[in-house]
């Protein structure tokens, strides 16, 4: 009688920790912090009442910022870009858990009304980045236009991609770089105002990652939830808000770990 009820009392005590434990949640600020707030604060919500774990924002007003969160581990859960995945791999073992199923895009953009027609034609002008290390928008298109294209251009960086966008569209800069996500998500009329000249090869979306303190059996309670609330036509429109519409399993070495071959590294900013 008394092992069985030291059992009973080892699992109340196993489910009180984790129960208990507060989440910390960061995003990687390719929006304002007013649209991540406004869209994962509800999608945090449902996943809690799935789950019964408690979730938390923890926000960064830069990617910058963002990263360096990351390297020191400070989220226990992250929504990051794919080389943002290697790079906190490296640093604290970051696990990705989850991604939506469409690939990642990265776009260039100009004003709708640019006289610009070529790619060749950005040679020696300014272009908007978000920031240095955003990769689909940055990285990866700094990279293709310098080795690919052959064109040299001065990097504006604006810090989120929604700055991007308008630095195009004000004319401060005559093109700028984005991702097929974030354009979609911005208003028509910034829609409508631009144009896009140049995508590049599609590649694993961004993951939400998890730091090794979450421990598997709490990873994969979160991440068959979110499995789960897809299935669920009521949750559709959080999960397309926080850019996850139809999640899928992630896998970092089959999808994450390749992008190393890419030899980014000589474009990574450390800031």
């Amino acid at each position: 009688m008394k092992i069985v009820l030291t059992i009973i009392l080892m699992i109340l005590i196993d489910m009180q920790q984790l129960y208990a434990k507060v989440y910390i949640v960061s995003v990687v600020p390719q929006l304002t912090t007013s649209k991540i707030e406004e869209t994962w604060s509800p999608f945090l919500k449902a996943l809690s009442e799935k789950t019964g774990l408690e979730f938390q924002l923890r926000h960064y007003a830069t990617i910058p910022q963002f990263e360096n969160g990351l390297e020191r581990g400070d989220p226990d859960l992250a929504f990051m870009n794919p080389y943002h995945a290697v790079m906190a791999y490296d640093w604290q073992k970051y696990m990705p858990i989850i991604h939506d199923e469409k690939l990642l895009v990265g776009i260039l953009v100009v004003k709708k009304t640019s006289p610009i027609r070529s790619i060749n034609e950005l040679d020696g002008a300014d272009i908007a980045f978000p920031a240095p290390n955003a990769y689909a928008a940055s990285l990866y298109m700094r990279a293709l236009l310098n080795q690919e294209i052959g064109i040299n251009f001065r990097p504006m960086y604006v810090k989120t991609h929604s700055n991007v966008y308008r630095s195009v569209i004000l004319g401060n800069t005559a093109a700028g770089g984005g991702v097929n996500n974030t354009l979609m998500r911005e208003n028509n009329e910034v829609k409508s105002s631009l144009r896009v000249i140049y995508t590049t090869k599609g590649t694993a979306p961004h993951p939400l990652c998890v730091h090794p303190r979450v421990t598997r059996k709490e990873g994969e309670i979160i991440k068959q939830a979110i499995l789960d609330l897809s299935k669920d036509s009521r949750y559709a429109i959080l999960l397309n808000n926080i850019q996850i519409p139809n999640p899928m399993e992630a896998d970092y070495m089959k999808e994450y770990a390749p992008l190393k071959k890419l030899n980014l590294n000589k474009y990574v900013v450390d800031e």
